[in-house]
């Protein structure tokens, strides 16, 4: 490791900032991973505050007393975590069509604290109206929005520029907004809309948790035969805030998928399945149906709560407006309401923990995805970098790899090269192909393996090619050249969504190129017997096979075959009339060779003439 190395990952170590890195004389790459490195980690800290401070605001829920706290307590973490002059929350009032101040924080203005927006009004009234989160980088100028002479007055007296609001739903019911803001202009990103939308959904349920309260309290007041009712009504919510703690535990103490299942499951008392954006079943915990409801599924996020699907129960996985998968519940198609809240909030948490599996694998795939992209295209370059680079990723390049590169004709590469990550130690897309680096000495039980996993997971046929074992930088770039000939061999041959190695293929796997025509080869070549045995139910093309197997011994043919040796003279005759008296000539039997092997490897070719 060089002295400018060791000093960038001294500084690394001691948290230094970018500029400090900057200032150390090293070689562009190795700067330029460093501040990479650099960026992960402040990316991963801001993750871990952004969560630390969902999990306080959970945590506040399951102590709720006193709701302004609560709600001042939220506004306040948005203020922090978004890095803005001003955060505050606003309530709808029924009464009067508008929206009013509740709470605010980092506000100098009187003024402002006391405005009121009728719904429709400024950018709170068309996000309270709506339903939808807005942002601007400029409130004043924007001409997207309802301007009113007392709205623009308490803006311009705060001095605000730059304005973010997000809903305050539950189900299908705004409540109020929840708002971050600047005294210059910004850009609020997509990931900070979705942090500001979370934290609105936990001021939601508190809001809503402390009505529940309320109107039970009142309801023991008033009606004193209804206690066990009310018992009942707190017994529940007490497990519902449990449950939410639980769960919230189990996500940011490092929990998977199918252990936030089984607690959902042991909860609710049904199974629970979960499952990614685009479908794929990530956990499950009891029984649930193998696929999930697309319809219920666009129910629910339209709705924004929980949404029955014949006996079973789907949510959306929502962060804000940003679909990142489902939850399925079975064997509870009498889901009380109460439960149906909680199954809700189970996808709050769901939310928390698909957040942070997709940060730390965009994470993870990045540094892979350069690892392998540097391994494929300049090996020669710093193989010990490259070995380093692996051993910190928990990878021995220097161990027997196999190298695959797959191929499907209806799948993006991007999805195919995500889909084969989980079945290898490294994968990415290089020179157009998809490529994977598999662990094991065995390239083509590989090959045939991940080519049925992912044509069975993708719905159409996923070829794969293979080569290796690899040991190394430069064995692993060779061997991927090699696979990529053995991919381009299986699909001339027609073997789609078949998988093997060059070794598999023999000498076919080698002389075949891209634009061969096989089936025409093999017709032009063996028709004649193909269409005699085809006619008369013969076995003379398995004659030619075990004639050119003995090396022209009849005595050796006739025993392969289990027939008397003039029946192999006979056959032969006949081939001769078939297919000409040169056909044991050495360049007509290299041709007939070559044919019966491809014919062998690829099966029933499709007849190019229709026959």
């Amino acid at each position: 490791m060089t002295d400018s190395a060791r000093r960038l990952l001294e500084l690394l170590s001691a948290d230094a900032t970018g500029d400090e890195l900057a200032r150390v004389p090293a070689d562009s790459a190795t700067l330029r991973l460093a501040m990479d490195i650099r960026r992960t980690l402040d990316a991963h800290s801001r993750r871990e505050a952004e969560l630390a401070a969902l999990f306080d605001t959970a945590s506040d829920l399951a102590r709720l007393r006193d709701l302004d706290a609560v709600l001042r307590s939220i506004v306040h973490r948005a203020r922090m975590l978004l890095r803005v002059d001003v955060s505050y929350l606003s309530l709808n009032d029924d009464g009067s069509d508008s929206t009013y101040m509740r709470v605010t924080d980092g506000s100098a203005s009187a003024l402002f604290q006391q405005v009121r927006l009728g719904m429709g009004e400024g950018l709170g009234g068309l996000v309270a109206q709506t339903a939808r989160p807005y942002a601007t980088a400029n409130y004043p100028e924007d001409d997207r929005f309802q301007h009113t002479g007392p709205i623009d007055r308490a803006v311009g007296d705060e001095g605000l520029i730059a304005i973010l609001g997000v809903p305050l739903a539950l189900g299908e019911q705004v409540i109020g907004v929840l708002y971050a803001s600047d005294r210059r202009p910004r850009t609020f990103t997509p990931d900070e809309v979705a942090l500001l939308s979370s934290l609105a959904d936990h001021a939601a349920i508190a809001i809503d948790n402390a009505r529940l309260i309320e109107s039970s309290a009142a309801a023991l007041e008033e009606l004193g035969q209804a206690n066990a009712t009310i018992r009942a009504h707190h017994e529940a919510l007490a497990r519902a805030q449990d449950a939410h703690d639980r769960l919230t535990e189990l996500v940011l103490g490092g929990a998977d998928v199918r252990q936030v299942a089984e607690a959902v499951a042991a909860v609710l008392g049904g199974g629970i399945v979960v499952h990614d954006a685009e479908g794929a079943e990530l956990g499950r915990a009891g029984r649930g149906p193998l696929r999930r409801s697309e319809g219920a599924l666009a129910a629910s996020r339209a709705a924004g709560r929980a949404v029955a699907d014949g006996e079973n129960w789907v949510c959306a996985v929502m962060a804000g407006p940003q679909l990142l998968g489902s939850i399925t519940l079975a064997g509870r198609p009498g889901l009380g309401e109460q439960d149906r809240r909680l199954f809700e909030r189970a996808s709050v948490v769901t939310a928390l923990l698909l957040l942070l599996r997709r940060s730390a694998a965009e994470a993870e795939d990045r540094v892979r995805g350069e690892l392998l992209t540097d391994l494929l295209s300049a090996p020669g370059r710093d193989p010990a970098a490259l070995l380093d680079r692996g051993r910190r990723l928990g990878l021995d390049l220097s161990a027997p790899h196999s190298v695959l590169a797959l191929h499907a004709d209806d799948v993006p590469r991007a999805r195919l090269a995500s889909a084969a990550a989980r079945r290898g130690v490294l994968a990415g897309v290089q020179a157009g192909r998809v490529v994977l680096l598999v662990a094991g000495e065995s390239p083509g039980a590989s090959a045939r393996t991940v080519a049925g996993d992912l044509t069975r997971l993708l719905g159409c046929p996923v070829t794969v090619g293979a080569s290796g074992p690899a040991r190394g930088p430069a064995e692993i770039a060779a061997a991927h050249a090699e696979a990529t000939r053995c991919l381009r061999a299986l699909i001339v041959l027609g073997r789609h969504g078949d998988g093997a190695a060059t070794a598999d293929l023999g000498f076919v796997g080698v002389v075949l190129g891209d634009k061969a025509n096989v089936p025409e080869f093999v017709r032009t070549t063996l028709g004649p017997v193909l269409d005699y045995d085809a006619a008369r139910g013969t076995e003379l093309l398995e004659t030619l096979r075990a004639y050119f197997a003995c090396n022209g011994n009849l005595t050796r043919a006739k025993d392969r075959l289990h027939v008397h040796v003039n029946t192999v003279a006979q056959r032969l005759e006949r081939v001769s009339t078939l297919l000409g008296a040169d056909w044991q000539s050495p360049d007509r039997a290299l041709e007939l060779q070559l044919a019966l092997r491809l014919h062998e490897l690829s099966g029933d070719l499709p007849d190019p003439a229709g026959r």
